[in-house]
């Protein structure tokens, strides 16, 4: 029984973890989104999408002898 319980947390928490695990930008608040209204399934969903959504990277630009790399 305690398994289950364990299968049900994860899969609550999935959206978290998975922004966690992308480091989302965005990690912090889509994990208090999924903590408040992962109840519900909407705030479920969205938190999801969210933390599968598209992560921005830093752009590093490196300049030597006057060119672009």
């Amino acid at each position: 029984m305690a398994e289950l319980g364990v299968v049900l947390l994860l899969i609550y928490l999935l959206p978290a973890v998975i922004a966690i695990l992308r480091r989302h930008q965005s990690a912090l608040a889509i994990t208090v989104l999924n903590l408040f209204l992962g109840w519900s399934v909407l705030g479920w969903i969205i938190a999801l999408v969210w933390a599968l959504s598209a992560v921005r990277r830093e752009q590093v630009i490196v300049i030597r002898d006057g060119r672009y790399y």
